[in-house]
């Protein structure tokens, strides 16, 4: 078959595709829940899909067949890996080799950090003007990378380098790149869509998983809308739908909302999910440092075992950059987090470092809340150097996503004379699961730092989609009454296993704390176990936690679903958090046990009675 017959057979199919695709491809951030396989995630869905092609089926029963694509939207979905697939195709590079962003900077960022770890030289050719958003002092000053810059007229002027050359192209339609051999990575850019990368050449090969990490971790992939306008772009289709930017009415209402959910006056920023926002907190903080802390050595205190999204992350910042180091803060189960805050704190003054502490409140998955008052009284404590002179104030960072009802920053609140940034994951609560975008709010101390924020955020290219702003417009004005009635659901499912399974320890709020605004819908529960010594037990244990899941997920499949995630519309969500949110946490610190989380609307009935067959069962 010749290229234009390829090219043909190509784009016919994916026509056919979207005529046939299913309507969760879309409107899901997780998807087919019930076929997943982490190792083969992206592998496994593509596969299959070629063995459609192959067969030139497209009818929309097989496509809801396909298992999930990635594990989570952000990382990759079924419509970001058709668009990778096609566009691979179509240049007769391999699947893997091309990787789609929402962000247009980050996979520039994502290959200087590889080159720099590498101690690879890196040269960034572009025609015409280098993007506003590659801010050259920032990204050498801040984030430690090294590149060379080198302006053409034309591609057929790139020269050799000793080193990696990534082409920067400014595109406004999908078409076949022509590809050179001395240039190692194009960079596709489109306005309002994101970026499409292409690795090009074997050599290059190796640079692909660290990529890819990086957008699992810094960024997301296009979004499915996204994936879609580019998909119609590519076959010649009617555009059925975009939000080509963002519109100012609909980022007005979720500004506001934030800010009356919060309970603060800065002006909140949104990224395009948790981990967006997480980045260019911790960014603009080790900006801030640079600047009006010079020399002094910078100290991330982050809890082993919380999200391993947030633990990864901080870890892989700290590894680019000399000045910056990662201090652990044991914060649940036999450690409390306002006495681990007080050591850590003591002997980072004593070290004239500066602290910024990242915590979950309430923590995960052990869902504890600390005494307000004392972590109040000690992040204010006036400490001092070993030299006697004031120590640096931390900066409190609240990842806040089980409660983002819960008012921290404001006027009179537990923290509003500490300086602190709250953020949140917009797929959990905020969206109801409809979009991945996060947000981040400061109190009055913290102006400065957000504006700092704020750069990174645009420097990443990281800010929510016009899309995403209209979902969190739709729903977060509904938020606080999901919150209370997932909350309700929960107390009433956590009562019932108390009744009918006394011996296993459920971490839950009390009820005290719930007086207090504190009303997860999530709750972690450690099964009783058996065997004659402490590897028996643990054994067993992990087997009755899959054993309970999957009754759930197999009795109650439309509604039970095995997912890390909570805070959406409808149904229950079932994870061990040691093999999902822990998923780069150090094996010590892991938690085998179940999480739950239900939301507003589910058959609480139904899930009282399948938890009893489990218990009759044991």
């Amino acid at each position: 078959m010749s290229f234009r017959e390829n090219e043909s057979k190509t784009l016919d199919y994916i026509d056919k595709v979207l005529e046939n695709m299913p309507s969760e491809w879309l409107g899901l951030t997780t998807h087919r829940l019930d076929i997943y396989n982490e190792e083969k995630a992206k592998v496994q869905f593509l596969d299959q899909f070629q063995a459609l092609y192959e067969a030139n089926v497209y009818e929309k029963s097989a496509f809801n067949q396909l298992p999930t694509a990635y594990d989570y939207i952000r990382l990759g979905h079924p419509l970001s890996c058709v668009l990778e697939w096609t566009i691979a195709k179509l240049n007769g590079l391999e699947t893997e080799s091309v990787i789609s962003f929402s962000s247009r900077s980050a996979p520039i960022l994502a290959i200087l950090r590889k080159n720099l770890l590498d101690k690879r030289n890196t040269q960034i050719v572009y025609t015409d003007a280098l993007p506003d958003y590659v801010d050259v002092d920032v990204l050498k000053r801040v984030y430690g990378y090294s590149f060379d810059l080198k302006k053409v007229n034309d591609v057929e002027e790139v020269s050799t380098y000793e080193g990696s050359i990534l082409l920067i192209s400014k595109q406004s339609e999908f078409k076949t790149t022509k590809l050179q051999s001395n240039i190692d990575f194009y960079i596709n850019i489109y306005d309002n869509l994101g970026s499409v990368l292409l690795v090009n050449g074997k050599r290059n090969q190796s640079y692909i998983p660290d990529i890819q990490h990086v957008r699992r971790r810094e960024t997301i992939a296009m979004t499915p809308a996204d994936s879609l306008t580019a998909l119609q772009m590519l076959t010649g289709k009617t555009i059925s739908r975009k939000e080509d930017s963002t519109n100012p009415r609909h980022k007005t209402i979720v500004l506001d909302t934030i800010k009356e959910v919060t309970g603060t006056n800065l002006k909140p920023l949104v990224g395009s999910s948790g981990l967006s926002i997480q980045y260019a907190i911790m960014m603009g903080l080790i900006n801030d440092a640079l600047e009006n802390h010079k020399g002094k050595a910078i100290k991330f205190i982050v809890p082993p075992n919380c999200y391993g999204g947030t633990n990864d992350q901080a870890r892989r910042v700290a590894a680019c950059l000399d000045t910056v180091e990662i201090v652990d803060l044991p914060v649940d189960g036999d450690n409390d987090m306002v006495r681990s805050i007080d050591t850590v704190l003591v002997k980072i003054a004593q070290e004239d470092a500066i602290p910024y502490i990242i915590a979950e409140i309430p923590t995960n998955p052990r869902v504890e809340v600390p005494n307000l008052n004392d972590l109040r009284v000690v992040l204010s404590k006036k400490r001092k150097t070993a030299q006697g002179n004031p120590a640096i104030d931390p900066v409190f960072i609240l990842d806040q996503t089980f409660c983002p009802n819960v008012h921290f920053l404001g006027e009179g609140k537990t923290l509003s004379n500490v300086r602190t940034i709250s953020y949140a994951s917009g797929s959990k609560f905020p969206s109801g699961g409809k979009c991945t975008a996060g947000y981040c709010v400061g109190n009055d101390k913290t102006e400065a730092l957000m504006t700092k924020i704020e750069r990174h955020l645009i420097l990443c290219d990281n800010e929510a989609t016009g899309l995403q702003y209209a979902i969190l417009a739709k729903q977060l004005p509904s938020m606080n009454q999901r919150i209370t009635d997932a909350y309700i659901n929960t107390r009433e499912f956590v009562n019932f296993i108390h009744k009918v399974l006394p011996e296993a320890k459920i971490n839950f709020v009390s009820e005290e704390l719930a007086q207090r605004d504190f009303t997860p819908s999530v709750f972690s529960l450690d099964l009783p176990t058996k065997g004659s010594n402490d590897q028996e037990r643990e054994s067993h244990k992990r087997a009755l936690n899959l054993k309970l899941i999957n009754l759930m997920i197999s009795e109650i499949p439309e509604e039970s679903k095995f997912c890390v995630s909570y805070g959406q519309l409808k149904g229950c969500y079932w994870t061990i958090p040691a093999t999902s949110t822990q998923g780069t946490t150090k094996e010590g610190d892991k938690d085998y046990i179940v999480r739950a989380s239900l939301s507003p609307d589910l058959d609480l009935e139904r899930h009282k009675e399948v938890f009893l067959k489990f218990t009759k069962n044991i």
